[in-house]
């Protein structure tokens, strides 16, 4: 029988390789995204369906998923909206850390606290939150946008450990560095002219030579395929060569040490 997965944030970049990747398996997908009618490309796919949803809008989320419960049958759903908001605290604005905390956090529960009843009545479902390596470990400049991914990563355990009396999995994918244009269209940053020397350092990351060495949208798609479908029970999918380095490397020498490594490379 057929499968379907139900994804958001499909515009672009992983979630839209994502897509591309469940259909070429068989699946249904339902894709969604902020600005459908741009879409030129999943439109024209069999077995995609292109819905509007602003994840950030509960409105609208709340309209749009009880269309797809009534309308489909969903096996999976996929939270991968989100952007980073990227800089020093003292520079952001509120609208900018509450947009952040809707989009990358709010929108995550919203969606989940709607498919828990469907999947709880069908006693099967997986249910996959994307998060980051950045949500498995702090870095300078990302204090809100990691809040958002420590969190989704937190809500996640808690709620694996909820919803196993009903046979639903809940599964973290944290994905390191990733060559598409997040960096571009789903970043959004302040400066602070104190800050500048930690600016220039972190950015750094961001060069070509350093895109250059991060995964492949389609590396990362590859590990949402295997957590929506090998049947594990098994929360976190660590996925890229650079963010289990890192996470290799907390288990290894421990949180507190690492925290001091990472210090040291950024103090001038």
């Amino acid at each position: 029988m057929q499968k379907t997965i139900f994804i958001t944030g499909t515009s672009s970049g992983l979630g839209k390789t994502t897509a591309k990747l469940f259909q070429s398996k068989g699946w249904n997908v339902i894709a969604t995204m902020r600005n459908p009618e741009a879409e030129t490309e999943l439109t024209q796919l069999e077995n995609v369906t292109v819905l509007k949803l602003d994840v950030a809008n509960p409105q609208e989320l709340k309209e749009t998923i009880d269309y797809v419960l009534e309308n489909y049958k969903v096996d999976v759903a996929l939270n991968n909206a989100g952007y980073g908001l990227v800089g020093p605290l003292e520079a952001f604005t509120d609208d900018q850390i509450k947009l952040q905390i809707e989009t990358n956090l709010m929108g995550v529960i919203r969606i989940t606290k709607a498919f828990t009843p469907y999947f709880r009545e069908r006693k099967e479902g997986v249910l996959i939150n994307i998060t980051s390596s950045f949500g498995l470990i702090g870095f300078p400049t990302c204090s809100i946008y990691s809040a958002t991914k420590f969190a989704v990563d937190g809500f996640s355990e808690c709620m694996g450990y909820e919803l196993a009396q009903f046979g639903i999995k809940v599964k973290v994918v944290a994905p390191g560095g990733i060559q598409t244009d997040f960096a571009g269209r789903s970043l959004d940053g302040a400066q602070h002219a104190t800050y500048q020397k930690l600016m220039s350092k972190v950015q750094e990351g961001y060069s070509p030579e350093q895109v250059a060495n991060y995964s492949t949208p389609e590396d990362i798609a590859n590990v949402v395929y295997e957590a929506a479908t090998d049947g594990k029970d098994q929360l976190r999918y660590v996925a890229g060569k650079d963010a289990n380095t890192l996470y290799n490397e907390r288990a290894e020498i421990g949180a507190e040490a690492q925290v001091q490594k990472i210090k040291s490379d950024f103090k001038f």
